[in-house]
């Protein structure tokens, strides 16, 4: 038996301390097709879910959310290995994936639930959240200020499933839809980056 508890402790410990370092981050920056992409490409990066978030009514739909009519934001949530990819790293790409100038619009999409926003789900994603936007407003590469929301995640609702992974499952519509938005247009002239917000 005390062979047996060693064994098991093996197996356990490990996914213990693996489960410590599993984390979630919140962002909203428009269209939730185009922002699954961005984290998807980094390495511990668990998964991307697209949904919405800082709204009051539970169990919103797309029709619902869309049409403005329950406070809530598109968001995608990553889940995220904190030991192969900081916080900061995803505060990075995202903010080079927005406009932070546009308080209820992103590119062609206008709205509050197109509003940017950064969701925090603890004190450290709140203070490093901030930190970040604070240090972008004296560095920024462009003259407007910084209007991207920082606030508590509270409930995340995900989407429906034709929503999630859309970029992979529709990529001719996908790239339609973000070309005739002006995302990577107005990304370059934001950033200066010729590939439209990829990340760094």
């Amino acid at each position: 038996m005390r062979r047996f508890g060693f064994i098991c402790m093996m197996f356990v410990l490990p996914t213990m301390a693996f489960a410590e370092n599993i984390e979630k981050a919140t962002f909203a920056g428009g269209c939730f097709w185009c922002m699954e992409h961005p984290f998807d490409e980094l390495d511990g990066v668990i998964s991307t879910t697209s949904g919405y978030a800082g709204g009051f009514k539970k169990h919103p739909t797309y029709q619902q959310v869309s049409a403005g009519k329950t406070g809530h934001t598109e968001v995608v949530q990553v889940v995220f290995d904190s030991e192969k990819v900081s916080y900061k790293k995803l505060l990075s790409v995202y903010w080079r994936n927005t406009d932070p100038t546009t308080a209820n619009r992103q590119f062609c999409d206008v709205g509050s639930q197109y509003r940017p926003a950064i969701f925090y789900s603890n004190d450290m994603q709140k203070s490093l959240a901030e930190a970040s936007k604070a240090q972008l407003q004296k560095n920024k590469p462009f003259k407007q200020d910084i209007v991207t929301e920082i606030s508590p995640v509270g409930e995340f609702w995900a989407a429906e499933s034709y929503h999630q992974d859309y970029y992979l499952k529709n990529p001719l519509r996908y790239r339609f839809y973000r070309y005739n938005c002006g995302r990577d247009q107005r990304l370059q002239k934001l950033w200066g980056m010729n590939d439209g917000g990829k990340h760094e």
